[in-house]
């Protein structure tokens, strides 16, 4: 009976004035005397207390009815016995009812929802768990890339906007070009907007310079700030085409960069500094130069470093100056690494520089453009500048780059080719950077049309017009051979690429081969033809070698003057 008067107290307190329940004492003793089982008496009283306790339920709201009418439907499926008293009319009963679907709803609702939250709990542990991974292809979030075999994404390929891109920046992406993002920035981009460090492994050509130069202006859009980011690049021309892009890209915002390479002006470059751009673009020596020695120059308040081509980065020596330079910034930044190639020395500074990073690896290790036709020619060293002669007569008008493994063969060339008629042009470690800014812009404005370069010119450069690429000496590494032709077919374009085998070249070529894990099929050469140029070739060779002896006695000259210019100076 205490229990029953009870529940009469709570009824006529709680529920609201338009009676739901009984509205008199005595039906409801009259209903609580009918039940006979236990069981039904403690379902009511704890639907009972359940609406004293949660004060927002309101039976009379139609939403929740709707909602409560779905919520049994399933439950009469599950449960094809139905209670005798949904059959009856009465509206106290009905009232009942519509209490205890309520509180069904309710239980179940609690009971589901905490399933909910573990779900998510435990695919947050195993995404954490992912990015520690670091043998894994592509940690955290598992980017993987599906690509079917012609080249294209199984699935759509989403817009800038719809990949975070601010409207501003879009409209900047617009105006350079960019109908769409590449494999790579696809990928790197929503990753780079959660604010994650990332390794980008991508082939040569496939826009990683985007891929790093849009999430850094994005958030400087959100805090601006000089001295905002530091782009490291191996080489000079690089470094200018990577300051340039920011530039364009940036145009619209107002963006204030700067490139400190070697062979400018120091002074020049420390007023640049002064000036406090929002990027730097810079070659690892000169910027650890100007840390060290211009006054007032410092990096503590960068917020993104930027390694690209971070392979040939740590092979050309630069390792101690980076090391150096992570030294003087802040641990507190991000980090972006991206190359073509993964080596041990990479992964070495992938554990010394970033944090818990996401890799993202859009291709296979070693992998060359899908649209790139690469093929040898197999010849004596005595006929190499006769076949190189042949190859040229034979795809006449195309814009070709020529890799030679030292200065002198790229100068030497050059010259030889001039006088058989050729507008090429040398680009080289020797020359000065006007000459060497000079030669790589005639090239691109289409003043030349043949590039004689060494491995300077095999990172990074984007030269859309280049239609062939041929490897003069066979590159002494493997992996130089994927930069050398990665300067063509890029971007979706088709290419070409030749190299040049003599009987001394065999086993690096074989090593290529098998890097590629493929063989090359053969150039077709009319030997007839070929050797019809050796008079030709003989007498511009010799002529080149006139050449070349007079243009080394002109910089003795010109050294010899400068060194006594000193002297003068020094004495006065």
């Amino acid at each position: 009976m205490k229990r029953r008067n009870a529940v009469k107290e709570l009824a006529a307190k709680k529920l609201p004035p338009p009676p739901q329940e009984p509205s008199s004492e005595e039906e409801e003793e009259k209903d609580l005397e009918e039940m006979e089982l236990e069981e039904d008496f403690d379902e009511d009283m704890e639907g009972m207390q359940f609406a004293d306790e949660d004060e927002d339920i309101d039976l009379d709201d139609e939403e929740e009815d709707e909602e409560e009418e779905e919520e049994e439907e399933p439950e009469s499926e599950d449960e094809p016995e139905v209670p005798p008293a949904t059959t009856k009319s009465t509206p106290k009963q009905a009232n009942k009812e519509e209490a205890k679907a309520a509180t069904n709803a309710q239980s179940s609702a609690k009971t589901t929802q905490p399933q909910v939250q573990h779900a998510d709990e435990d695919e947050e542990d195993d995404r954490e768990e992912g990015e520690q991974k670091s043998s894994r292809q592509v940690t955290a979030t598992s980017v993987n890339v599906i690509v079917n075999e012609d080249g294209k994404d199984a699935e759509r390929i989403p817009t800038f906007a719809e990949l975070g891109l601010c409207p501003v920046l879009c409209e900047a992406v617009k105006s350079m070009g960019w109908k769409e993002p590449s494999i790579i920035q696809r990928e790197t981009l929503p990753i780079a907007f959660r604010n994650r460090d990332i390794i980008g492994l991508a082939e040569t050509g496939s826009g990683k310079t985007g891929a790093f130069a849009l999430p850094i202006l994005q958030a400087l859009l959100v805090k601006p700030q000089p001295l905002f980011a530091l782009v490291l690049a191996p080489t000079r021309e690089l470094a200018i085409q990577i300051s340039d892009q920011f530039q364009a890209l940036g145009s619209s915002i107002h963006l204030k960069t700067a490139t400190i390479v070697g062979g400018v002006d120091e002074m020049d470059q420390a007023r640049a500094l002064a000036r406090m751009p929002h990027v730097i673009v810079a070659t690892p020596g000169r910027i650890v130069y100007h840390i060290e020695n211009t006054k007032g120059f410092s990096l503590r308040n960068l917020k993104f470093l930027v390694l690209d081509e971070a392979d040939r980065l740590l092979n050309m020596d630069f390792e101690k100056e980076i090391d150096r330079l992570l030294e003087v910034i802040p641990r507190d930044r991000r980090t972006f690494l991206f190359s073509a190639t993964m080596t041990s020395k990479v992964a070495k500074l992938q554990r010394a520089s970033l944090i818990n990073p996401v890799k993202v690896e859009v291709s296979k290790k070693y992998q060359t453009a899908k649209n790139l036709v690469q093929q040898y020619v197999f010849c004596a060293a005595k006929y190499k500048d006769v076949y190189l002669t042949y190859i040229l007569n034979e795809l006449a008008g195309n814009t070709a780059i020529i890799f030679t493994a030292t200065c002198e063969h790229a100068q030497r060339v050059a010259l030889l080719l001039r006088n058989l008629g050729f507008a090429a042009i040398p680009l080289h470690g020797k020359m000065t950077q006007a000459q060497r800014v000079g030669a790589l812009n005639k090239f691109k404005d289409g003043q030349r049309n043949i590039l004689l370069a060494t491995d300077v010119a095999s990172r990074g450069l984007d030269i859309p017009a280049v239609d062939l690429v041929i490897n003069y000496d066979v590159p002494t590494h493997s992996k130089d051979y994927i930069h050398r032709v990665g300067r063509t077919a890029r971007a979706g374009r088709s290419g070409r690429a030749i190299t040049v085998v003599t009987q001394y070249d065999v086993e690096l070529y074989q090593r290529i081969e098998n890097l590629l894990d493929k063989k090359l099929p053969e150039y077709p050469v009319l030997k007839e033809a070929a050797l019809i140029l050796s008079e030709r070739v003989a007498e511009a060779q010799r002529l080149a070698i006139l050449e070349l002896r007079e243009q080394e006695a002109q910089e003795e000259r010109r050294l010899k003057n400068k060194k006594k210019g000193g002297r003068k100076s020094g004495d006065a």
